[in-house]
């Protein structure tokens, strides 16, 4: 049986596997085009709100996030991603770790070698004692034909460590793990901060309403549906705190804003429109590949405008770039890569900008203030020779009962 569907015009297989193998009904509109790619007939529902009464400010008013972005690798991971990720967890002491997206790559082969991918990434964080979560990237599910184990699998195996704080999305909502994690005061009485996890999908669908994406990127969005789930929780949760929680929202795929804020400029993309944006914008870091967002503008950096909560967004997908800015109020920035096992800088500086970011949180004040920069395995003493260093699998560790 053919997975494209004539009348309609969209490739089914193609469409779940953006969507994620978890089943979303797929309303059609009188258009022929997939209602649920605008969000505008699956209904949204806000997210139960999930904290750890540990997860707090410490005494001194100070919480620190570490972001690891784009490990993508199989089972046999080069050795240097996982120094790099145990010398900055000892170095920064985080009380917070984001692996942000394309954690693993399509390498591995079977449900064990899935496992033990994931493992590679948990162990560091596990042996410290450290809160830890992820978001999913276009490359996390590239191996499920293979392995048998899809996003959804990858989160229960993720959320069976003691010290993972992920939670499953709301029904109806596009994606898998979308959620917020609520970091209260250093008294444990109110929440202080707000971490907002999204999945910002796969690829783009072959077709909608019967036109390809040809000439235009390939990536996924995110769905007017995830961004009716941040808005609604947003105000659910200030009705609750009878205030808005400051928060940072981590996504995989770099919004459009991102490549704006780097030209200040929507279609200048000369270098006197980059130097006007890096005044402008307070612009820190390099760019080394183009932005790689989906086809469309999805309304979320409107949604935080008129919100007001959200102090950055973060996101990886684009291994060499490692720039953050403040556009208009709201940071917006990369991660860069940390997995060794992936692309990097062309040549021998191949692995120059593996690393991690850091968030240093300051809650002297309910306006809590947000630091952020790079870490470079360079800065630890890590060998960055542009080679393969693949090793034997962790140990499988232990999971919650």
């Amino acid at each position: 049986m053919s997975n494209f569907d004539e009348k309609n015009g969209f490739d089914r297989r193609k469409f779940l596997k953006i969507g994620g193998v978890s089943t979303l009904a797929i309303t059609l509109g009188a258009t022929g085009i997939p209602g649920e790619l605008f969000g505008q007939a699956t209904p949204t529902a806000s997210a139960k709100a999930n904290y750890d009464k540990n997860l707090k400010f410490n005494a001194d008013g100070k919480f620190k996030i570490v972001q690891f972005n784009d490990t993508q690798d199989d089972e046999r991971i080069d050795r240097r991603t996982v120094e790099l990720m145990e010398k900055v967890l000892d170095a920064e002491k985080p009380d917070l770790v984001v692996l942000n997206g394309d954690n693993i790559t399509g390498g591995v082969d079977s449900p064990l070698e899935n496992k033990q991918a994931l493992n590679n990434l948990a162990q560091p964080m596990e042996k410290r004692g450290i809160k830890w979560a992820i978001t999913f990237g276009n490359h996390d599910e590239d191996s499920t034909s293979k392995s048998g184990i899809n996003e959804e699998g990858m989160l229960e195996f993720n959320m069976s460590y003691p010290n993972n704080l992920n939670k499953p999305s709301e029904k109806g909502i596009t994606g898998t793990g979308n959620s917020n994690i609520l970091i209260h005061n250093s008294q444990g009485n109110k929440p202080a901060f707000n971490i907002w996890l999204l999945d910002s999908g796969r690829y783009a669908p072959e077709t909608i309403a019967g036109q390809n994406f040809d000439g235009y990127p390939d990536w996924d969005w995110l769905r007017g549906n995830q961004i009716n789930w941040y808005f609604e929780t947003s105000q659910e949760i200030e009705k609750k705190y009878k205030s808005k929680i400051p928060s940072l929202m981590f996504i995989h795929i770099p919004l459009w804003e991102h490549r704006f804020m780097w030209f200040s400029s929507v279609d200048d993309r000369s270098t006197a429109a980059h130097e006007r944006a890096v005044q402008k914008h307070n612009i820190v870091g390099e760019r080394n590949e183009d932005e790689c967002p989906g086809p469309f503008n999805s309304g979320m950096f409107s949604a935080i405008l008129d919100r007001g909560d959200v102090k950055g967004v973060f996101c990886g997908h684009d291994h060499i770039n490692t720039y953050h800015g403040n556009y208009y109020g709201v940071l917006l920035g990369y991660g860069g890569s940390a997995g060794f096992g992936t692309y990097g800088l062309s040549g021998a500086d191949k692995n120059k900008l593996r690393g991690a970011r850091v968030f240093n949180l300051d809650a002297k004040t309910e306006d809590v203030s947000v630091e952020t920069h790079m870490v470079f395995a360079k800065d630890y003493g890590i060998d960055l020779t542009a080679n393969d260093q693949s090793m034997d699998p962790l140990p499988l560790g232990t999971t919650k009962k």
